[in-house]
């Protein structure tokens, strides 16, 4: 694509943004709301979402996964966090838009106080129901006023013309071998944890976990859009009609769970009988389903929405579970050493773009056992663009690789034994001084992590600086988090546990994994992230009571040539070596001696 090509496919995209905000402001005028606020989220709060939800990303031409849009009927402007300003700043370019940074990344949220200096007192703030939570729709509601928030349900139907229909992949059910609990355990489970309550289900995650339950309909999230309530008149899932094969309806059946058509959630809530007493997560539920419930005149308790039920549950993996993890590591590492050994013959030789070389890994990670898609958009970003934490590389401008630079690549994949997540830094020439500085912190911050142990009921955010320390110690810092829990062949970022400055009470766990992925970005030269999967386990007790510590899941080489080893300890320098004894020990058997030997040149043992 010629300069110019670029050029005037901007000009187009401006002006189809400007065009859509018009039609936006002429709507809020008929409906007499003078602002409308637009999350990326869908009625289910998943953070990746099907094409129909993609209602922020239509409006404003931003395509990040996170983001929050504003418009009222002269302004607009889009909050966005630390991973996307350079996205943002790009894609917003003369839309009319302003972009407004949020100081790091996490929640995805709107500075009330913008809409009140741009509004009235009294003025109308609109929302979509579907598109709210409980708790977000109610803390907003306080901080508005004296702005008055009102509900304006779903209008992106008329405004959006050729608005995506919703996904209908296949739906299928897993095998209690390969999950470790079966359905009627979990739903047992359930019912003992809320008291027999009615419990309404809407996180698309929840809904697969309990129900052992895959499938397609967001990408590379193997998730089903459905709903599900526990404890009323039987259990009921609420999934479009012809998902499930015949087998699996009958499997369902059996277990006491009544299958009804997606489209008939709204109509069972509001016929539930006045006397019900109804269990709900604020976080989790959209605040349109909430009013219905409370004008059928049921009892409403929610439960804590940062540590729901489920979430807990599906946190701590069983030991099938963590035998899947195990696994699946075999495999993902023996397709990332396979990518790197591709990458060390012909990076220089051989004409490769960024989008080739995700290409490439995809590949080899689609040859392995198991494999059912990848579990995040490759990021694949060569100098500069590592820079940019969410970078993904496009076909027309992905920059072509040289024998020279750090190559960034953070990837994952979906198995049916577990769900995987690694970054490597590359460096496909010589490093400077300046380069093997930098990722050498990152590696000991990397390696602090993988060492720590803690006394049970710690935080993410007590260990958060296990991480950051050697960067701090040289003025240099990264504002994402360190770590997010991964999904058993699910979501490939879960909760309720993370590992993050910011502060989270819900404690690491034993079965609990984590990503551990600290990093560095230096603006228009470099980003360096080393990343590895983490499961907690017990460790020891003592008098002093129970300490936990971590396992390493993900087996696949660290680059040492950026390594400057005078700034290593011994016992890290012995983590290493112990690390790579054990890639090496784990992944050789399954390969070819070609591969086998280029596998021994990089875990050999570091010798200083």
């Amino acid at each position: 694509m010629t300069h110019q090509e670029i050029k005037t496919k901007t000009k187009k995209s401006v002006s189809a943004t400007q065009k859509k905000l018009s039609s936006l402001r002429e709507k809020m005028k008929s409906l007499g709301i003078d602002a409308f606020v637009v999350p990326s989220n869908d009625p289910h709060f998943s953070e990746y979402t099907a094409k129909r939800w993609k209602t922020r990303s239509y409006l404003s031409g931003f395509t990040g996964s996170s983001g929050i849009l504003a418009v009222t009927s002269h302004r607009a402007a889009l909050w966005v966090d630390s991973r996307y300003y350079i996205q943002a700043e790009n894609q917003l370019q003369d839309s009319g838009i302003e972009m407004i940074k949020l100081p790091s990344s996490g929640r995805e949220r709107i500075d009330e106080a913008w809409l009140k200096e741009h509004l009235p007192a009294g003025a109308k703030v609109g929302v979509d129901g579907n598109l709210f939570s409980v708790s977000r729709y109610n803390s907003m509601k306080k901080a508005l006023h004296p702005l008055e928030l009102v509900c304006a349900n779903d209008i992106f139907d008329e405004l959006w013309l050729d608005r995506p229909a919703l996904p209908h992949e296949a739906a299928y059910l897993l095998p209690d071998s390969i999950t470790g609990k079966s359905r009627s355990e979990k739903l047992s489970d359930l019912t003992r944890a809320t008291g027999g309550d009615m419990y309404i289900v809407s996180a698309l995650d929840e809904i697969a976990w309990l129900l052992n339950m895959r499938g397609a309909d967001v990408n590379c999230n193997p998730i089903v859009i459905s709903y599900f309530i526990a404890n009323y008149k039987g259990n009921h899932l609420f999934v479009a009609s012809g998902k499930l094969n015949d087998e699996d309806c009958r499997s369902l059946q059996a277990d006491g769970i009544y299958l009804h058509d997606y489209a008939d959630f709204d109509g069972f809530v509001s016929a539930i009988d006045k006397s019900t007493s109804v269990k709900i997560n604020s976080g989790k539920l959209n605040v349109r389903t909430y009013r219905m419930l409370v004008e059928s005149g049921v009892g409403i308790s929610e439960e804590d929405d940062q540590n729901g039920v489920l979430a807990s549950m599906k946190a701590v993996k069983n030991a099938v579970e963590i035998e899947g993890f195990r696994r699946c590591m075999i495999t993902d590492g023996i397709a990332m050493v396979r990518f790197a050994k591709w990458l060390s013959e012909n990076v220089g030789k051989t004409k490769i773009s960024e989008t080739d070389a995700a290409g490439k890994l995809q590949e080899f990670r689609s040859a392995g056992r198991d494999y059912r898609g990848l579990s995040f958009p490759t990021i694949a970003g060569y100098k500069a663009n590592a820079a940019l934490p969410h970078y993904s590389a496009r076909e027309e401008s992905a920059a072509e690789l040289c024998a020279e630079g750090f190559f960034l690549v953070d990837s994952g994949g979906q198995y049916l034994t577990g769900t995987t997540d690694i970054t490597r830094t590359f460096h496909l020439g010589k490093p400077s001084s300046e380069e093997k500085e930098d990722y050498t912190l990152v590696l000991k911050g990397m390696i602090g992590l993988s060492m720590a142990k803690f006394p049970k009921n710690t935080r993410g955010s007590q260990l958060d600086f296990a991480a950051r320390r050697f960067l701090w110690e040289r003025g240099k810092n990264y504002l994402h988090g360190t770590g997010h829990g991964v999904g058993h062949f699910l979501n490939v970022h879960e909760g309720p546990q993370s590992i993050r400055a910011e502060e989270n009470p819900v404690a690491l766990l034993p079965g609990m994994v984590v990503s551990n992925e600290p990093a560095v970005y230096i603006g228009g030269k470099y980003g360096i992230r080393i990343e590895n999967l983490l499961l907690c386990r017990h460790c020891c007790s003592s008098d002093f009571g129970d300490f936990y510590s971590f396992e390493t899941l993900t087996l696949c080489p660290i680059e040492t040539k950026s390594i400057d080893f005078s700034l290593m300890r011994s016992e890290e320098i012995a983590w290493l070596n112990a690390y790579h004894k054990r890639v090496y020990e784990a992944l050789a058997p399954e390969m070819n001696e070609d591969e086998r030997d280029f596998l021994r040149s990089r875990t050999k043992e570091i010798s200083v």
